[in-house]
């Protein structure tokens, strides 16, 4: 108990120092006052211990004189950091609580927006870019095994290599649009239909046109559509001749002259029924059908 006892005094020996600094500097008047003349400290330690013993504390004379050696010496005087790099990050760290949330909640929020900016832009091109070589040589690859004609081929090797140069250059909207031709030339290759004059009632099997130039003229169609091979009707594009735009239809009309004109119209006035109502036939590996029937090829979407 006595060896636990010997080692808290001299802690307690300078928390009474630090006590009797205190002290002092509170009673400032009288440290410059007695400390400045000598022979004058033991009337200063007089009234110290007097100062002490009106609270009812006894120290020590021996702790009086460290606490005016400390006091003439300032040990226990704060001295504040010089500011320095590391004094500014100190106090910004202290003051965290202050800074902290807001700031986490801007970088949550960045956070936020890059990932929605990297899932929306970055990733889809980085994707594209290594998918798109191979989709291009694919869609070529199958065109190549469907075409029937050289000069289609040449055309598809033309749109492929001008594909390949906007991969490499980056330009992944035209390397895009590149592959959407060739997807739908493909596409257009595939397809196999026949084409039939409508033959339905209450619907037209052909229409005429008085043209503006020539009031004395007339255009003469057939109204047709395109049947599969599961007997369903193909919706394709059809460019009009009258307007020169592209629409999609089931049924449109296409130009022929008089004499085969009034020949569908005699065989649909016996009997309401068209017997020789197929007039041509699309096969794969072609754009256009073949025609049985005498044809300009020209068509209109509206009459």
């Amino acid at each position: 108990m006595t060896e636990v006892v010997a080692k808290k005094a001299p802690l307690e020996d300078v928390m009474a120092a630090m006590d009797v600094v205190d002290t002092l500097r509170h009673q400032r008047d009288i440290a410059t006052r007695e400390l400045d003349a000598e022979g004058r400290r033991a009337r200063f330690m007089q009234r110290l211990r007097e100062l002490y013993a009106a609270q009812g504390i006894e120290v020590s004379d021996q702790v009086l004189r460290e606490g005016i050696d400390a006091l003439e010496q300032e040990r226990f005087k704060y001295q504040p950091v010089k500011a320095s790099f590391s004094t500014k990050i100190a106090k910004i760290w202290v003051s965290r609580a202050r800074w902290g949330r807001p700031l986490g909640w801007l970088l949550l929020l960045a956070i936020l927006f890059y990932a929605i900016y990297f899932a929306v832009e970055v990733l889809p091109q980085r994707q594209m870019r290594s998918a798109l070589p191979q989709q291009l040589q694919f869609e070529f690859d199958v065109i190549g095994d469907l075409v029937a004609s050289e000069q289609l081929l040449q055309r598809a090797k033309v749109k492929f290599a001008a594909g390949q140069r906007a991969v490499d250059e980056n330009d992944f909207s035209r390397a895009g649009q590149i592959l959407h031709e060739l997807t739908q030339l493909k596409q257009q290759l595939q397809q196999e239909y026949t084409i039939r004059v409508v033959s339905r009632p209450g619907e037209s099997s052909g229409v005429w046109r008085v043209p503006d130039v020539n009031p004395q003229g007339r255009k003469y169609y057939l109204i047709v559509e395109a049947i599969d091979s599961a007997n369903k009707v193909v919706v394709l594009d059809v460019v009009s001749e009258e307007s020169n735009a592209s629409k999609r239809v089931s049924t449109w009309g296409i130009r022929v002259d008089e004499q085969t004109f009034y020949q569908v119209a005699d065989d649909k006035s016996d009997d309401g029924i068209i017997q020789g109502n197929e007039v041509g036939r699309k096969q794969a590996g072609y754009l256009e059908p073949e025609y049985s029937i005498s044809t300009s090829g020209a068509k209109i979407t509206e009459w």
